[in-house]
């Protein structure tokens, strides 16, 4: 048996927070805004995980009213979400994921990004895609505002 999910996060570019993305700090003038790290691909990759076992959204999970999440390392999120999915019988099919942000140029942390994701969820480098696009100066993500992730997941039963 087979599932899908699919999910998509926002969070906002300011200053004097850090750049953090699929659990890579990136050199940037802004950061995200938001409780955790704010890395939006590895909250979209683990809501989508959520989505797929039909167990709601990150919130529900992590709520960001828990001082336990405040600072918290996305990384160790999507590491609780692996631990859900193993629990309930899946494993990793494969990660399609997308980053949508003006700037920086997210091509040289891509490698970093998939590698630290494959790490989190035990599975192939292979399993793992990690996109990125621009705004071309449209939308908060093109007047750098913010940033957009998205991510569909495929969980395959275990065994």
């Amino acid at each position: 048996m087979v599932r899908i999910g699919q999910s998509s996060d926002i969070h906002q570019l300011v200053e004097g927070r850090d750049l953090i993305l699929g659990g890579v700090k990136i050199e940037h003038s802004k950061g995200l805004l938001g409780h955790s790290d704010a890395d939006a691909l590895l909250h979209a990759i683990s809501e989508a995980i959520l989505g797929a076992l039909a167990l709601g959204d990150l919130g529900k999970h992590f709520p960001d009213t828990d001082p336990k999440y405040c600072g918290a390392n996305s990384l160790d999120i999507l590491g609780a979400v692996h631990d859900i999915m193993i629990s309930k019988g899946y494993k990793i099919g494969n990660v399609d994921s997308l980053i949508m942000i003006e700037k920086p140029k997210m091509a040289p942390h891509i490698e970093q990004m998939r590698l630290n994701i494959a790490k989190t969820l035990m599975c192939e480098l292979d399993q793992i895609s990690v996109k990125a696009t621009r705004g071309e100066k449209l939308g908060f993500v093109g007047r750098e505002e913010g940033v957009l992730a998205q991510a569909v997941v495929l969980l395959e039963k275990l065994g």
